[in-house]
């Protein structure tokens, strides 16, 4: 059943799989959720908060803290008979009780603040390393061992001593490096892939050459005493298999009473059958938080179908559907746009969302074009036009890199606001303001690095400051050439073709002439 979900109501018993489309507060409900728990009298070691990188774990650890002395803060601004410095719905909820309950629910804040370190908050493979290592004998894993992130180094090394030690002698390989490399690398990195499918082509050969890949990684895996982020989770697969299952899912699934996952569309089959059997067929309190639309790590083994089977088994599907990010006629115009369109399969659907009351409006006024989503389209007209009677690839990026940089400048040229929220004394919100439009306003989004570089340069031309956020190397920068090329001189200073390529850079302003 799909229903919207509300944090004044308990959590319902066994699995719920909550949506939670982008902009909707997710964090922040997750955060919610475990205050809400903590204050009512689950103990904070008792909570399971699982996520899939090391950078969300360590939001993750900081939003609930910070929630936590929120809430706390509330509650002993109303035990006082004050009012709380922000209104938090959290805070208004757990209020709703006898005064000796208000006291505890303090206490139980006060106490998990203090223990907060003690947490659980872990990504799925700090998990199964937890898990493992308190398994003991069960876990199968070997003390000696140091876990390894990256195993990239030792991948190559296997791919390249494998290629030698086949084809050394073969005058015509049936493989090429780079093949072979591609199937070994494949069979390495993703152990539960079955050899059948290792390949494609060429089957037999290619499943000979994974199995012997997967051979040796291992071989060398134990020779280096190292574990890789795949082994903890196959060992630990491997203990819930095995003779000893009962007990290792008894063991596992009784630590923790309530367990949260976070971006659960990113797991992949085989963190899922850890998740199901450990805690969804053991009846504990199972929140699986996520978006299928956002399932973006399928490179790394990611199934969008675990998530999808996972909601099948649910026996709630609450959604959370208020889009605190976008104002409301621009989610009018995306509604229009998707409506309840599948998204490649009936299970992923775009669900209408709604804009929180202080975004009903319009965010930008006074702009040439106040249409919230607009389509520009590359005119024909007066392009050059192939035998196939399409528009070359090139002339087509030119118009569209010129187009939106004329419609920046003409965007600031104009008498056009945009809407900037304010934050109050004490963290309260403030009053939103409109103010002019300046390019630090704008953000334009490139498929690729080039197409980024291109459309700033276009806009540097015309005038308007811009910056590449996070894109390209350093290295890669016309002033590291520069400094490049000065540095080549300044070690060899007798290199007259070394001395005038730096008079030529920037530092010294010379020029050819």
């Amino acid at each position: 059943m799909t229903d919207r979900f509300d944090i004044h109501k308990p959590l319902p018993p066994g699995t719920s799989v909550l949506e939670a489309s982008a902009g909707t507060g997710k964090t922040w409900t997750i955060a919610a959720i475990t205050a809400k728990l903590v204050a009512e009298g689950t103990k904070l070691d008792k909570l399971l908060l699982v996520t899939f990188t090391r950078a969300a774990t360590s939001e993750l650890r900081e939003r609930i803290r910070s929630r936590l002395v929120g809430v706390g803060r509330g509650l002993d601004a109303i035990a006082a008979g004050h009012t709380p410095a922000t209104q938090d719905d959290v805070v208004d909820l757990l209020a709703q009780c006898e005064p000796a309950e208000l006291d505890q629910r303090r206490a139980r804040i006060t106490r998990a603040l203090a223990d907060f370190d003690a947490a659980t908050i872990t990504t799925i493979h700090g998990f199964c390393q937890e898990v493992l290592g308190g398994l003991g004998v069960l876990g199968d894993l070997e003390p000696d061992h140091e876990f390894s992130e990256d195993l990239s180094d030792l991948i190559r090394q296997v791919s390249d001593d494998l290629y030698v030690w086949r084809f050394w002698n073969s005058e015509n390989p049936e493989l090429t490096p780079s093949e072979a490399r591609e199937v070994a690398k494949i069979a390495m990195s993703k152990p539960e892939v079955p050899l059948a499918e290792a390949g494609g082509d060429q089957p037999e050969m290619r499943r000979r050459l994974a199995e012997k890949a997967r051979e040796l990684f291992d071989a060398r895996k134990r020779r280096l005493r190292l574990l890789g982020y795949d082994d903890l989770l196959t060992r630990l697969v491997a203990a819930m298999r095995g003779e000893h299952a009962a007990e290792v899912a008894e063991r596992v699934g009784s630590r923790w009473d309530v367990v949260l996952v976070d971006e659960f569309q990113d797991t992949d089959p085989l963190q899922w059958e850890i998740v199901r059997e450990a805690f969804a067929e053991r009846g504990r309190t199972l929140v699986l938080v996520g978006d299928p639309k956002q399932a973006i790590y399928a490179f790394r083994g990611a199934d969008v179908f675990a998530y999808l089977q996972a909601a099948e088994e649910a026996g709630s599907q609450p959604t959370l559907d208020v889009n605190y990010r976008s104002d409301q006629p621009l989610i009018d115009a995306y509604d229009a746009l998707f409506g309840n369109a599948q998204l490649g399969h009936p299970g992923i659907t775009y669900r209408p969302v709604q804009a929180p009351p202080h975004h009903q409006g319009r965010g930008l006024r006074g702009a040439p074009v106040e249409t919230p989503l607009r389509f520009r389209l590359v005119q024909r007209q007066g392009r050059r036009i192939s035998q196939r009677g399409e528009l070359y690839a090139a002339d087509t990026q030119e118009a569209v890199i010129a187009d939106v940089a004329a419609d920046i400048v003409g965007l600031l040229n104009s008498e056009a606001q945009v809407r900037e929220e304010r934050e109050g004394t004490g963290g309260t919100a403030g009053e939103d303001a409109f103010v002019d439009v300046l390019p630090r306003h704008i953000a334009v989004l490139a498929r690729a690095n080039w197409q980024a570089s291109a459309i700033r340069d276009a806009l540097s031309d015309a005038g308007v400051p811009a910056v590449i956020n996070g894109a390209g190397s350093v290295f890669a920068t016309e002033i590291a050439q520069e400094w490049r090329r000065l540095l080549v001189a300044l070690d060899r200073p007798s290199s007259r073709a070394n001395a005038r390529t730096a008079a030529l850079t920037s530092f010294f302003g010379w020029s050819p002439e």
